[in-house]
């Protein structure tokens, strides 16, 4: 949502703009009458107004530091899930949602009467990105999960992040492959964020001591 229109607005505007910085939302399967849902309706205006909650150097926008890999990752995701469990989400589920096998926690899950809801925020490589995507559906093709829903960063915005985040434009190839799925029934969507603006004034975003690629 980049450009000088959004400039001028906010130039004219502060006071009431709300920032805006889903640039991507990409709906890869949607069967059965989920969508109608009241519960599940409520659940994507949750995740919206969580994403459009995560501030950087500012009250209302996410401002970044234009330092190439220079910013890390956890804090975001951190204002994210406290949006999310503010509205009743549980957050770090570990649950089954693959037979067999027991994969690392999900970010943050919301249970309505028709089933669970899973969203997760890329902090790691593409390869979490897949392991992402790929956990969710399974957890919908064998009845574990109603709906998943992935939230990372467009290149945009992932070059000022941490070395090798995942971005939305290197996982976009194989969206194909999850849209040509069998499905009875479930959803699977895919958000693409970006900062408001950037300024060499701000502060980095810090980064974790772990080594790895979730900082």
């Amino acid at each position: 949502m980049q450009g000088p229109w959004k400039n001028h607005l906010r130039r004219s505007y502060v006071s009431y703009i709300e920032p805006v910085k889903i640039i991507t939302s990409k709906e890869l399967i949607s069967v059965g009458s989920i969508k109608s849902d009241s519960e599940f309706k409520l659940a994507c205006r949750e995740i919206n107004q969580a994403i459009s909650s995560v501030c950087w150097a500012d009250q209302h926008r996410f401002i970044i530091n234009p330092t190439r890999r220079g910013n890390g990752v956890v804090p975001i995701k951190n204002n994210f899930l406290g949006s999310l469990v503010e509205n009743g989400w549980e957050a770090e589920v570990r649950m089954n949602v693959v037979d067999g096998m027991r994969p690392g926690p999900i970010d943050a899950v919301k249970t309505i009467k028709r089933g669970k809801i899973a969203v997760e925020w890329e902090t790691g490589n593409i390869s979490s990105s897949h392991r992402a995507l790929n956990k969710m559906v399974v957890g919908i093709l064998q009845g574990q999960l109603l709906a998943g829903f992935l939230v990372l960063p467009h290149k945009s915005l992932a070059q000022y992040l941490t070395d090798r985040i995942g971005n939305y434009e290197e996982i976009e190839p194989y969206f194909a492959m999850y849209a040509n799925l069998r499905i009875e029934k479930g959803y699977l969507g895919v958000y693409g964020v970006e900062h408001d603006e950037v300024s060499e004034d701000v502060v980095l975003i810090p980064k974790g001591k772990d080594g790895n690629a979730r900082k």
